[in-house]
């Protein structure tokens, strides 16, 4: 696919620069370089500015929050790369507290929530990545995708899956080792398929139970062990909505750090037009014209609310709508 990096959170290009990881001398070095920065995340909420929440909040590594803030989910700050050659880090102070805090809307599905910290310059806040994904640069999407996941990695796997015991954090955060047992933990992906399944002008659009209401999108699921990507789409739609599923090929990808998926788009040929939902699954699912996802997209479809901006399912139906799939 021609256009697959255009996806949100795709490829910008950052130099992950991973040989310096090991290297503790080389990681000193970029953790006191004058112009090193670090992105800092509240619950999985990372530090945004500007009248648009439009860019990230980075802030110097010397900062007393980046120095000795409110713990969170990491010991230390994890190292992104370099960034037009200068260092990025990523540091949780989830151990902050804001006065009056309104726990309601945390954490929710869509939450338009934006916390200040008193410390940091007036017009920083924390806010939801799904929230303002879309308005961040190609570079910035990229790094808070990478520390939102690897920072959710750490809050989980604090202790050893071997043997169980407190593991540490090493490889300038992108490994935790166990001094027990000498066990060795990298960051955890996992593999999702999103199936763009089409018979003739229609595509096959599913929801899930508490979505806001009118919004459907792709169908998805997660990869087995032992698995393809085309046997998981098969059975994902089969599954799902029990519709049998020919061809398969690959679109694209999107790192989704929600919280912590591969998203592997696929499109699919459908062998019927036949639907049977499994209400375990899904809410329900629907066959949708071209003429009518171009109207939900519009904001006109009377029922169709279109797929998330910024998520694979939005981005592979728009090239589906402008037949720029291949």
């Amino acid at each position: 696919m021609k256009h697959a990096e255009l996806v949100t959170f795709g490829s910008s290009g950052l130099d992950r620069a991973a040989h310096i990881r090991g290297n503790a001398d080389h990681l000193a070095q970029v953790r006191a370089h004058p112009l090193a920065t670090c992105l800092l995340l509240w619950r999985g909420k990372p530090l945004v500015q500007g009248e648009a929440l439009d860019r990230l909040g980075l802030i110097p590594m010397t900062h007393g929050l980046v120095q000795n803030g409110p713990g969170g989910s990491i010991e230390e700050p994890v190292f992104l790369g370099l960034s037009d050659g200068d260092p990025v880090f990523a540091l949780d102070i989830s151990g902050w507290s804001p006065e009056g805090l309104d726990l309601s809307q945390v954490g929710a599905f869509i939450d338009p929530s934006e916390q200040q910290h008193p410390d940091l310059p007036t017009g920083h806040v924390f806010a939801e990545l799904r929230r303002i994904m879309t308005r961040l640069s190609a570079r910035d999407a990229e790094l808070a995708a990478a520390a939102k996941a690897v920072v959710g990695w750490h809050e989980t796997h604090r202790f050893c899956a071997r043997c169980g015991a407190p593991s540490e954090v090493s490889q300038a955060g992108w490994q935790r080792s166990c001094a027990e047992c000498g066990g060795q933990h990298f960051p955890r992906t996992d593999p999702v398929v999103i199936m763009l399944i089409t018979h003739g002008d229609s595509v096959l659009m599913g929801r899930s139970p508490g979505w806001p209401e009118g919004m459907y999108s792709l169908l998805a699921g997660f990869v087995e062990p032992g698995e393809t990507l085309e046997a998981a789409v098969r059975r994902e739609v089969m599954e799902e909505a029990g519709v049998p599923v020919g061809p398969v090929s690959y679109l694209s990808s999107q790192p989704w750090p929600f919280p912590a998926s591969l998203m592997f788009g696929c499109a699919g040929e459908a062998l019927s037009r036949e639907i049977t939902i499994d209400p375990v699954e899904i809410e329900d699912a629907m066959w949708v014209s071209k003429p009518e996802m171009m109207q939900a997209f519009a904001g006109e479809h009377p029922v169709l609310l279109p797929a998330r901006k910024g998520a694979i399912a939005h981005f592979l139906l728009q090239n589906w709508l402008a037949d720029t799939l291949d």
